[in-house]
């Protein structure tokens, strides 16, 4: 027993003796200009590095998608596409001056020539068949908002009802609107039905 803690405490003496040792020279080490500098070029290599990332994240397109980062935006574009397209997409017989209103205060640009084109049909041939369209967005993704400008996908279900005889109709929609911002109120400027794809 008394052998075995010679040894012990040997031991102890020895490490303990290396561990100041390598204390004292890292100290004199560290505290020598030539480790100084060292660490003052790889703080600064550092420091260059992480301002070029920072830079490069800036200018990633990704980064400045407000689809990307802010909710509350993104979520009011949403909000307005879809109760604009609810509303010029839905038309009743018995009132056509209801859609006809909203398509004026919603639709802009090269949106009203391509609604046209689209809707035109329908409002020709509804009178004639006694037809009630009601359009539902059922689903939307902004996939593009920077500044005022804004690219939806929009998902809709359209039950079109004719009153004449009572039959009725289901089928989905699937388009794509641009929206712009003026005047504090969203407007689309473009429309693309995917019609004939």
């Amino acid at each position: 027993m008394a052998a075995q803690t010679t040894r012990l405490n040997a031991w102890w003496r020895a490490n303990t003796a290396w561990w100041r040792a390598t204390a004292v020279r890292w100290r004199a080490n560290a505290a020598s200009p030539i480790a100084l500098g060292v660490v003052a070029v790889v703080l600064a290599t550092f420091g260059v590095w992480a301002l070029r990332q920072a830079d490069a994240a800036r200018d990633d397109p990704s980064a400045r998608n407000a689809a990307l980062t802010d909710g509350a935006a993104t979520s009011e574009v949403k909000g307005a596409v879809a109760d604009m397209i609810a509303k010029i997409f839905s038309y009743d017989h018995t009132d056509p001056a209801r859609t006809r209103d909203a398509a004026r205060a919603a639709l802009t640009g090269d949106a009203v020539r391509q609604y046209e084109a689209v809707f035109g049909r329908v409002r020709d041939e509804a009178p004639k068949a006694k037809t009630v369209l009601s359009t539902r967005v059922t689903d939307s993704a902004v996939t593009s908002l920077h500044d005022d400008r804004a690219e939806v996908l929009v998902f809709a279900d359209q039950r079109t009802t004719r009153t004449a005889d009572g039959t009725s109709a289901n089928a989905p929609a699937m388009l794509t609107v641009t929206a712009v911002r003026r005047d504090g109120h969203w407007r689309i400027t473009a429309l693309d039905t995917f019609a004939g794809r």
